[in-house]
């Protein structure tokens, strides 16, 4: 009775919502549920937000003027190193996701996805619906607006907008979610543009990059794009055009957000930094951030000898991935306890990070009542904490976790 009752509350509620994507992977993704918060708790995540979000924009401005073999030894391409030294016009990324963990009554930052992060529209759009429809009130009010501005804020100061500019979103139109993400951020930005498949990109090297029609593009949007991905391009006669687009925007012939400075950040190894910096009370960082990497970092190395050595459980992660892909979980004497089945980025320098259990709540889904372990989507919006949201799922978050609205009591 109750899963009957559920099923036709979700689907009531989900088919009046255009271009979303409730199910993924033919599994039910978006909840018709809402974990119940307070406003302490609200507040407790946006502080840490915006400590940890200082404290990564400050790394940025270090790490571009470190030696070559510093940057590939934490496991940059050599070919990307030119493009991540670029300074950013306005903030080191416009659209930020930090992946957090609430534990013992701190904020622990996991990663943060500086690049190409996802769970947007679910979490300034999707978010109120579902607390309006339970009627809780909505952490995220005014988070939408704030997104807008800034993204327009950014196209702009990239832009010359007193004269005509071509401004393209591009995404993979196949895959519901980067389509659906990427025409969401399009339709709040308010700025004439067009939507263009990534496969119906021109390239002519030196050039510049073209659309599906010939026109000559200024500002590329890639919201959920790769730098990663995209330096392995080729077409069909084995042209390296991945890198022939970043030279573009090394040559300032093409705009491109978010910018260079957050492929820098994505890498996870900059959290090994971030930490070794700390431990040695580098005074790089000050005594209050120094105390703000004590409370929100966890522990992060290029080899995992210091676990090994104190016994203590740990994390094998890729510098470059992403959904729990190639995540591997060890005791603390180094036997592997749980891996997740997917193993696309074993090619990437592996870092190694204190591992903390996950939380656990239970919430309503189509299989019934479940307990999931749940971890914390907070953007930042150049450099603002905005909106925030819940994944829950397994002790591995991946791309077959839920998305869990956050509402406050």
């Amino acid at each position: 009775m109750f899963q009957s009752t559920y099923h036709q509350n979700r689907k009531h509620f989900y088919e009046k919502m255009e271009n979303f994507w409730p199910d993924l992977y033919g599994e039910e993704y978006a909840l018709y549920d809402v974990y119940r918060a307070n406003h302490e708790f609200v507040d407790q995540v946006r502080l840490a937000t915006l400590r940890i979000g200082r404290i990564y924009f400050k790394i940025a401005k270090l790490l571009r003027n470190v030696e070559d073999d510093i940057l590939v030894e934490m496991g940059f391409p050599r070919e990307t190193l030119s493009f991540i030294r670029l300074a950013p016009l306005t903030s080191e990324s416009v659209i930020s996701r930090l992946d957090l963990v609430y534990t013992g009554g701190s904020i622990k930052c996991i990663e943060i996805n500086a690049d190409t992060p996802t769970f947007i529209k679910e979490v300034f759009s999707v978010n109120g619906m579902l607390c309006k429809e339970f009627g809780l009130g909505n952490p995220n009010t005014g988070m939408e607006m704030l997104l807008a501005k800034e993204v327009q804020a950014s196209i702009s100061a990239h832009l010359d907008t007193s004269k005509p500019c071509h401004i393209v979103f591009t995404a993979h139109d196949d895959h519901v979610e980067d389509f659906n993400t990427t025409r969401y951020l399009q339709q709040i930005c308010h700025l004439p543009s067009r939507f263009v498949p990534l496969h119906h990109l021109q390239i002519i090297r030196g050039s510049g990059l073209y659309d599906d029609m010939g026109n000559k593009i200024d500002l590329l949007y890639r919201q959920t794009f790769p730098i990663e991905n995209l330096i392995q391009d080729q077409d069909d006669e084995g042209n390296p055009i991945g890198l022939w687009l970043l030279e573009l925007v090394q040559m300032n012939k093409l705009k491109m957000i978010n910018p260079p400075s957050a492929f820098l950040l994505q890498n996870k190894a900059v959290q090994a930094v971030i930490w070794g910096l700390h431990q040695e009370r580098n005074s790089f960082f000050s005594e209050i951030e120094h105390e703000w990497i004590e409370e929100h970092f966890l522990p992060t190395y290029l080899e995992p000898d210091y676990f090994l050595s104190n016994a203590q459980s740990f994390v094998k992660k890729p510098s470059f991935g992403r959904e729990g892909d190639t995540v591997e979980i060890y005791d603390g004497s180094g036997h592997l306890l749980l891996a997740d089945s997917q193993t696309t980025y074993t090619g990437f320098t592996p870092i190694y990070q204190r591992y903390i259990e996950l939380p656990t709540t239970q919430f309503c889904s189509e299989k019934g009542q479940q307990t999931g372990h749940w971890i914390i989507g907070s953007f930042l919006i150049n450099g603002h904490p905005s909106g925030m949201g819940l994944r829950i799922g397994n002790r591995i978050t991946d791309n077959l976790s839920y998305f869990l609205p956050i509402g406050m009591k």
